[in-house]
């Protein structure tokens, strides 16, 4: 399975690269609501959360826009979302961007990973 994950012994410096760069690379924008991978505030430290590929989203898409790929990464086909906003609400780690339009979740990709200074985030095969 493909995973963005966060390496724990290295201290996130709440730059907001990584979500900038999410942002920018899916939307063509630096707005921080429209990144799959957010930096939340955990026991006085900054900590990045991006989806764990739990499929959560994907059990309560009616429209049956989310499949999970042969890399086991959750994907949202954006010709079938209708835009409901389940798996939004859905989400236990807030991550899932919805635009009021269609929603979209990271992909594992490393857009995110490639633009942190402190290289805390890596794309793994688990």
């Amino acid at each position: 399975m493909k995973k963005l994950t966060v390496k724990k012994d290295i201290q996130c410096m709440a730059c907001l690269s990584c979500v900038n760069a999410c942002s920018e690379a899916f939307y063509k924008e630096m707005d921080p609501g429209k990144s799959c991978i957010q930096i939340i505030e955990k026991n006085g430290a900054a900590k990045p959360m991006a989806c764990v590929q739990c499929g959560k989203c994907a059990s309560v898409c009616e429209a049956g826009a989310i499949t999970q790929n042969a890399k086991g990464v959750y994907m949202i086909n954006k010709k079938l979302c209708v835009g409901c906003g389940k798996c939004a609400e859905v989400c236990p780690f807030h991550v899932i961007v919805f635009t009021g339009e269609k929603a979209s979740k990271c992909i594992a990709c490393g857009i995110c990973a490639k633009a942190c200074p402190v290289e805390m985030l890596e794309v793994v095969e688990k």
